[in-house]
């Protein structure tokens, strides 16, 4: 049996990437799953998941849209009849020097990675409340905890999630809900794939362990953070980041 068996979980970004890897993983421990993505298909995730043994229903919406995230999920809670997880994946980056950045480039990726969590996280906590229970997971980042030239808006995202998971974990925690957040550090998807050897190997520099951290390392934690074990854990960041920040 699965660590999440019979567990019924929302994951928002999950066509590609770290939300990708997520669903896979809680589609083998059991899950059953609703997965959101703002634009990208999630044929492939989907196909994977059922294939996994999960029902899996897809969704396109755009979370930082408050009507379009409680739509979908209400349509989550009609089609499973219940919401035991909540990952907060979605996020974009409009990177660029923070004096020269457009307001609508640091509006954007706020109102995605920060007010995009709020929504779906505000919906999930009143039915969670009413159960006396459940996982609230948001990914964060390192950058939220260190700072990076050139991701002024992302970093205040970062930053800012990890402050709604602190004050939404003390708000929740007298009905046994949890909220914790995941800071991954430099993780092998697509966006770093696109960096130069010389970039990659000055990025190896800061990181003690001397590697980038997979789609698996990231999605080993979500599922722990979601499952039984961590029931006693509450308001807590963890870092995954092969030591980059201590």
């Amino acid at each position: 049996m699965g660590r999440l068996e019979g567990k019924t979980a929302i994951i928002t970004g999950a066509a590609r990437g770290i939300g990708k890897g997520i669903a896979e993983r809680f589609a083998k421990e059991g899950a059953n799953l609703s997965l959101l993505t703002r634009s990208t298909s999630l044929d492939e995730t989907l196909e994977i998941c059922r294939k996994l043994g999960a029902r899996a229903e897809g969704m396109t919406v755009d979370v930082s849209d408050p009507v379009a995230a409680k739509n979908s999920f209400d349509k989550h809670i009609e089609t499973f009849g219940g919401i035991d997880i909540l990952v907060n994946n979605a996020g974009i980056t409009r990177d660029g020097l923070f004096v020269r950045m457009k307001d609508k480039d640091f509006e954007e990726v706020i109102k995605v990675n920060l007010t995009g969590s709020f929504n779906l996280m505000r919906a999930a906590a009143r039915v969670m409340i009413k159960c006396r229970g459940g996982r609230i997971i948001n990914i964060t980042s390192v950058v939220g905890q260190i700072g990076n030239a050139g991701q002024a808006n992302y970093a205040a995202s970062k930053a800012g999630l990890i402050g709604l998971t602190k004050s939404a974990a003390k708000e929740l925690a007298s009905r046994s809900v949890t909220v914790n957040s995941i800071a991954p550090g430099y993780i092998v998807t697509a966006m770093t794939e696109v960096l130069t050897d010389s970039a990659k190997d000055q990025l190896l520099k800061s990181i003690p362990l001397g590697r980038f951290g997979s789609i698996e390392d990231v999605a080993a934690a979500a599922v722990f953070l979601a499952s039984d074990e961590a029931g006693y854990i509450t308001g807590q960041t963890l870092s995954v980041n092969g030591g980059m920040a201590m």
